[in-house]
Order: C-alpha cells, then sequence, then structure tokens
C-alpha cells in the first residue's frame, strides 16, 4: 500500500484513527465509573476479574492477529475487531450481574485486542520507516487525548446519567468507524503459500492464559507459594515449551522464533517490557499517595494524573515529526527513558500534590518521546511481510510487562507496608486497646489496619464521627500512621520502578540503530528506476483499489 497517492494514505489513516479513538475512548471512560458500576451490578469480590479478562482476551487476540493479518491482510481483522467491540459494548451496557459484565467485558478485549494490532501494523503498509514516525507520534497522542477525557466525562455520566451510556455514548463512533474502514481500506491477495499455524496458536493461547492469571491473582486472591498459582507457572511452562518445539517445525509459526534472531527486535521486545512493568507497576499505585496521604477526593484525583496525558500528547506529536525528519531513533528512545526515570524519581520522593503532578508532567514527557521508538525500530529492522507478526510481538511483551509489573509492585506495597505497620505498633504510635470500644465501633475501627480504607474518605469520617471523644485523638493519631506507613510504602514501589527503568536505560545504550528506511523495500529489493522523495517507485505503477 506504500505506492498509494498521498490523499489516498490520509484518508486511510483518518479511518484508522477513528477507530482507535474509539477503541481507546472506551477503555479510559469506564476507569472512574467502573467502582459504581460494579456497586450497582453487585459482586465485588469479582471485580478483578472484569479487568482480567479484558487483558486476557485483547493480549491473546493482539497475538493471534498478528500473523493472521500478515497473511490475509489487515482489513478484515480491523473490521472484525470494531465488530467484536460494539457488540461487547452494546451488551456490556445490559448487563444484569456482574458475570454478564465479566464476559460481555471480555467480548470487548477480542475487539480491542485486534484493533491496536492491526492499526499499528496499518501504519506499516502505508508508509516507509521514515514516514512513520510522525504517524506513530499521532496514534500515541489519540491515546493521551483520550486518557484526559476519558475518566472526566466517564465520572459526569456516572453522576448525571444512567451508567449503561459509559458504555453506549460512542456506539454511533465505532459504526462510523466501521463504515470508514470498509470503504477507504484497500484490501490485498491473500499469500496462498502460507498455512495457519493452528497447533502453534493453541499453545501460545495455553501459555498466555496462566500465566497472565498467575501474575494477576498472586499476592492478592491467592498466595505466591500457593499450589494455584505454582500449578498455573507450571502449566504456562509446559505449554511454552511445546509451543517452542512446534514453533522450530511449522511450516508459517504464528509467533516465528526468527525475530528474536534479530537483536534490534529482542532488544526493543524486552526494553518494552521493563518500561511497561516500571511504568503500570508504579502509576497504578498513584491514586494511594493522592487519596490515601493527601486525602484529595477521588473525583479529583483524575486532575493530578491528567498533566502527565497532556505532556504526553505534546511531545508524541513532536517526537514522530522529529524522528521523521532526522531519520533517528535511539536518542529520542534514551531522552524518554531517562524522563521517565526521572518522573518515577520524583514520585518516590513527592509529599506534595504540587510535587506529584510535576512528577506526572516529567514523566508523561518521558513517555511521549520514548514509547513510540521501539515499534519503529521493530518495525524498521523485519521484512514488510513480517510486519504484523512483529507488531503483535512487541504488543505481547509490554502487556506481559504491564501485568507482571502490576503484581510484583504489588506485593513489595503489601510487604512493605505490613513491616512500616508493625515498626511503627512496635514504637507505640496511634495503637490503643480495642477491647475498650463497644463491639460495633470495635469491628469498624479494626478496618483502619487495612491502609486501604484511607481511600474511603466517607467511611473515615462516620467512624469518626461514631467514637466516644476520648477515643478521637488516638483514631486520628492512628490515621496519621496509616498515612505515614502508605507513604513510605508508596516510596518503596516508586523506586523499584525507578530500578527497572535503570535496567531499561543501560539496555537502550545498546540499542543498534540502523539508518530508517525510506522505502519498505529491503535493501537490495528495489526495481530499476529512480525512487522519488517519498520513497516510491516511479516503475510500480501498480495501485491497490477499494473493495
Amino acid at each position: 500500500m506504500e505506492q498509494l497517492s498521498d490523499k489516498r494514505k490520509l484518508t486511510i489513516m483518518m479511518a484508522i484513527l477513528v477507530a482507535m479513538f474509539f477503541a481507546a475512548i472506551n477503555q479510559t471512560i469506564v476507569s472512574t465509573a467502573m467502582p459504581l458500576i460494579i456497586a450497582q451490578l453487585g459482586g465485588m469480590d469479582y471485580y478483578t476479574w472484569v479487568i482480567t479478562l479484558y487483558m486476557l482476551t485483547s493480549t491473546v487476540a493482539t497475538i493471534l492477529v498478528g500473523k493472521l493479518s500478515d497473511i490475509y491482510g489487515r482489513k478484515p481483522f480491523i473490521l472484525t475487531g470494531i465488530v467484536f467491540f460494539i457488540a461487547g459494548a452494546f451488551l456490556t451496557g445490559l448487563s444484569q450481574d456482574i458475570f454478564q459484565l465479566i464476559a460481555y467485558r471480555g467480548i470487548q478485549g477480542i475487539g480491542a485486542g485486534i484493533i491496536m494490532a492491526t492499526a499499528f501494523t496499518a501504519v506499516g503498509d502505508l508508509y516507509s520507516p521514515r514516514q512513520r514516525g510522525k504517524w506513530t507520534g499521532v496514534m500515541t497522542a489519540v491515546f493521551g487525548f483520550s486518557s484526559v477525557i476519558g475518566p472526566t466525562l466517564g465520572g459526569y455520566i456516572v453522576e448525571h446519567m444512567s451508567w449503561k451510556w459509559v458504555f453506549w455514548i460512542f456506539l454511533p463512533l465505532g459504526v462510523v468507524a466501521f463504515f470508514m474502514i470498509l470503504a477507504l481500506f484497500p484490501k490485498v491477495p491473500r499469500k496462498q503459500s502460507q498455512t495457519i499455524d493452528y497447533a502453534g496458536s493453541f499453545f501460545l493461547t495455553v501459555t498466555i492464559v496462566p500465566l497472565l492469571l498467575a501474575f494477576s491473582w498472586a499476592g492478592t486472591k491467592y498466595d505466591w507459594d500457593s499450589g494455584q498459582i505454582i500449578g498455573l507457572f507450571a502449566g504456562a511452562a509446559v505449554a511454552l515449551l511445546i509451543f517452542l518445539f512446534i514453533e522450530t517445525r511449522a511450516k508459517t509459526p504464528v509467533l516465528p522464533l526468527s525475530l528474536f534472531r534479530n537483536d534490534i527486535v529482542t532488544l526493543s521486545n524486552v526494553i518494552g517490557f521493563l518500561m511497561n512493568a516500571g511504568m503500570m507497576g508504579a502509576l497504578i499505585y498513584i491514586p494511594f499517595f493522592v487519596q490515601g496521604v493527601m486525602g484529595v477526593s477521588p473525583s479529583h484525583s483524575g486532575f493530578v494524573t491528567m498533566p502527565m496525558s497532556i505532556a504526553m500528547v505534546v511531545t508524541s506529536a513532536i517526537g514522530g515529526q522529529l524522528i521523521t525528519k532526522t531519520g533517528k531513533y535511539k536518542h529520542f528512545a534514551l531522552i524518554g527513558v531517562i524522563l521517565m526515570f526521572g518522573g518515577m524519581l520524583i514520585m518516590a520522593f513527592m509529599n506534595s500534590i504540587w510535587v506529584a503532578v510535576v512528577s506526572m508532567i516529567v514523566f508523561g514527557f518521558g513517555l511521549g518521546f520514548g514509547m513510540p521508538v521501539f515499534s519503529i525500530a521493530t518495525q524498521n529492522a523485519v521484512t514488510p511481510d513480517k510486519l504484523g507478526v512483529v507488531t503483535a510481538s512487541m504488543q505481547l511483551f509490554r502487556n506481559l510487562g504491564g501485568t507482571i509489573g502490576i503484581s510484583v509492585m504489588g506485593s513489595i506495597m503489601a510487604s512493605s507496608i505490613a513491616s512500616n505497620l508493625a515498626k511503627l505498633a512496635s514504637e507505640g504510635g496511634g495503637s490503643f486497646d480495642l477491647s475498650k470500644l463497644d463491639p460495633a465501633a470495635a469491628e469498624r475501627f479494626a478496618q483502619l489496619q487495612d491502609p486501604q480504607m484511607l481511600l474511603d474518605h466517607s467511611a473515615i469520617a462516620a467512624m469518626r464521627a461514631e467514637l466516644p471523644e476520648q477515643w478521637i485523638e488516638p483514631f486520628d493519631r492512628m490515621i496519621g500512621m496509616l498515612q505515614d506507613a502508605l507513604s513510605s510504602s508508596l516510596s518503596t514501589v516508586f523506586l523499584a520502578g525507578s530500578s527497572l527503568l535503570v535496567v531499561a536505560f543501560v539496555l537502550t545504550l545498546f540499542l543498534r540503530e540502523i539508518p530508517l528506511r525510506t522505502t519498505n523495500r529491503m535493501p537490495g529489493q528495489e526495481q530499476a528506476g529512480e525512487e522519488t522523495e517519498n520513497g516510491q517507485n516511479p516503475a510500480d505503477t501498480k495501485r491497490l483499489q477499494p473493495e
């Protein structure tokens, strides 16, 4: 598709961006609305499944569609992804209980995974590596923009309308995206010589699902050394060995192992894994500082993270343009990782809302500069027939990094809080005899041993109001002790995230930079004839036509 006219490419990109925004805004808009939705439907014990199943289905769909789209083209899959997402969103709004919500969010996850895998790959079909920088920056900015308006809009809807409209309000945009892709996106012939790797696809799925479940549940639902978690890890390991055996013999492997003989692909995937592990594992705990330590209400806490999204929008657009202009990408990756590290280091020592905002801005600048680089680097390092699978592999490693990071950082925080509380209790800070209270007050007061109670400001106020006058001062002292323990534990979490970014920076130093091609053809593949400035070959006059 590289040889299409610039005008035709622009219209196709507009369709892709609409589809991406539809998927992105539907993910961010639910973030502030989901607690209320779960409260109304009931089943708080199953809350994590709403997130876990969405993550599982999107991750599996991403990696499986990568190779299939290399065979059949991107168009049928991005259309299928939009249909799945629309159906999932519509059904989610009809949910009558938590189990329906979980199932329908799983359908949405399938659609999201397909859309994201094919959208980023389609840019590689349309533009040469040199030109992809600006469009990758624009696509990253779409995510940032949805992160700015989504949470606020979601909060407004659940306060003033039925929660169902959180899922339904952008459905017309999905329909528009579907018909834009249907009308504008060219179809390509199937590569007849390639077959589908059914066995490899099955065992790759059987590897990913128990692995993600193990890291999602370890330290929360089950102990790390429990039989359930060990069993999941063992099952994933066995499936992985079988998968690797199959891939070495498959005619058209779903995830070619030869990709990882390319040092640029391997390093970029490992760096992406570490960056997402540090980012997701730490950023998910920012609300604990803003709401739990500083006492900011949930409705206003989003304004603390909003500057990060705005900074990411700005720098991703600027960075993309500079990559296209210079043809260089490594120094942008280095700058991005350094800024991410700086932002997270500030988080480790923040003691006020304004310092938290500064940390978000610095971190957002780093995200905007650094994250798009590795997709460009990997796509530039492989032949065009592997664009889908190499892009999907990058998404897979990032998803795994985010999931594992959240789990590990959660275990670090839980261990650190327990240690800090034990230390403070041994020093006599805030402790007193609950047996002297009436049973109802004592039971509620005992809940303060869980620092998550600090996030429920109304419950704390009600608890304080019920206490006898002589216990108000010890109560306030214990709240302060919990805040100190939580703040210290969060510093440990952010320092752990910073250490992962240090490793990512060191690995980025070894990232081999090769010139960004001005054509999708690999060196030595150019046909006779002089190429234009846009990397198009005048001798190549064949044009792909829409359906």
